[in-house]
């Protein structure tokens, strides 16, 4: 029998990962979209190196900062007693910067459409700033953050070079289902490698193919 567990391990992270992203790359991707700062370009370009960076290359580095002689990694397991090398935590941390501009981007594309004037409208209605994003700027950019979140879970899923340089192959902790299906076919596994790879080919669909749904609906 098939052992899934790479496969809740990897769904388990991907919502982890997206629920995070959302609250953290929302005041980033708010800033980006409003300010006016010679700074911005700088963010932006530092926000969308994943996109072309290497995955490997952002693993190695990450797994210089997580290890234990590091001061970020010797700071996590003073304070925690546990590395962030080889375990789920470095994974989640790893995959928060590999997946950001897929969320950030999203949202500063919906902020920027949004333009001002219903955020001066709710600000002449006595709003406070907090108060029109939260009732006005956010449900008014509820679509980009359902591309956000439905890209941000999808590329998570499909993660290999970043956890396998920041996690290794750890059964129930860094396991994600990218690396056991390279574990599969290293071991000449065929069968269970076309198993993994079918699910993870066929969630990926559905994700995208339910975001594309939705978007059509709410074009129409």
């Amino acid at each position: 029998m098939t052992d899934l567990a790479p496969l809740w391990l990897t769904l388990r992270l991907a919502a982890i990962v997206t629920v995070l992203l959302l609250i953290l790359g929302t005041p980033l991707a708010w800033w980006l979209a409003r300010t006016r700062s010679r700074l911005a370009h700088v963010i932006e370009a530092i926000t969308a190196l994943p996109l072309v960076l290497p995955p490997t290359v952002l693993g190695f580095y990450l797994l210089i900062a997580f290890n234990p002689t590091a001061p970020l990694g010797q700071f996590w397991l003073n304070v925690t007693g546990t590395t962030l090398t080889f375990s789920f935590t470095g994974l989640v941390l790893a995959s928060l910067l590999y997946s950001l501009p897929f969320t950030v981007q999203p949202l500063q594309t919906a902020f920027t459409q949004l333009g001002p004037a219903p955020l001066e409208a709710a600000a002449s209605l006595g709003a406070r700033p907090l108060d029109a994003f939260l009732t006005v700027a956010a449900p008014l950019s509820l679509r980009g953050y359902l591309t956000a979140a439905v890209l941000t879970f999808a590329h998570t899923l499909g993660e290999f070079g970043v956890v396998l340089m920041v996690g290794g192959n750890i059964p129930g902790e860094t396991r994600v289902i990218s690396i056991a299906i390279y574990e599969k076919v290293e071991t000449l596994d065929y069968a269970t490698a076309h198993l993994l790879s079918g699910l993870l080919l066929g969630l990926s669909f559905l994700i995208l193919l339910a975001l594309y749904a939705l978007n059509g609906r709410r074009r129409a």
